[in-house]
């Protein structure tokens, strides 16, 4: 499915997206593990981290309970994500901005960021590659990463799981909620077609990220769904500069 017919399928969806992933054992939960994983001070006190595909909101929320205390931007593509997520009610320090990851630069969201939150966003990116350089770029020299994301190509029981998951309660549930299950059939497919965490680990690598480790989250999404952690080196690359 093409990004734009990505998009446009989140749009539809949006309206009932809360609810499909209320229906998902530890999917709170979960978002909130990866954001402690960060491993940010102090409540993140003085920070800007962003939450990139932010979506309604849930990963949003993840952050704010982890850094109470940090600037937290949500920025996604779809405008019916947005939506949702800004109808709901924020503290201050929290906003939002209507945008595609290859698109931002940290003149556009007030300076660089210290951390990001990425989840389940890679994999819906048509370039992995220019993806993972273009959140790199909006990081200050030492800023943190993580990526939630899905990744079975490493395993094939795990595979098979997220396929009888997928046809046997997302689907289904999906076409009743929204009327059409297109997102959650391309949902499927593209777990599948996504890089194993090993794989990924070498992208993060090679987009200059150094501390690159995957951390298992618990329950049914073992070995499905995972933190992947990194961080952009203390000392800027030639021609960056630190903030």
């Amino acid at each position: 499915m093409a990004a734009q017919a990505v998009t446009g399928e989140f749009d539809h969806a949006a309206a009932s997206y809360d609810r499909m992933v209320g229906a998902n054992p530890g999917y709170h939960r979960h978002l909130r593990m990866s954001a402690r994983r960060l491993g940010l001070a102090g409540g993140g006190a003085g920070l800007r981290v962003l939450d990139l595909g932010c979506g309604t909101g849930a990963s949003t929320a993840a952050l704010l309970r982890a850094l109470p205390r940090a600037e937290i931007i949500g920025v996604d593509a779809s405008a019916g994500m947005l939506a949702e997520a800004r109808s709901k009610r924020w503290p201050p320090a929290a906003r939002f901005v209507h945008a595609r990851v290859q698109d931002l630069t940290p003149e556009l969201l007030g300076g660089p960021a210290d951390a990001l939150l990425a989840a389940y966003l890679l994999r819906n990116c048509p370039d992995l590659d220019a993806a993972l350089a273009a959140m790199r770029s909006l990081l200050r020299p030492g800023g943190r990463l993580a990526l939630h994301e899905y990744s079975v190509a490493d395993s094939a029981a795990a595979g098979v799981v997220w396929s009888l998951v997928s046809w046997g309660v997302i689907i289904p549930l999906g076409r009743v909620r929204t009327g059409r299950a297109d997102l959650y059939r391309y949902l499927w497919r593209s777990v599948l077609d996504f890089d194993g965490a090993a794989a990924l680990r070498r992208r993060m690598r090679a987009a200059g990220l150094e501390n690159v480790r995957t951390v298992p989250l618990p329950g049914w999404q073992r070995g499905i769904t995972h933190t992947f952690l990194g961080r952009v080196p203390e000392r800027a690359a030639d021609g960056e500069g630190a903030r």
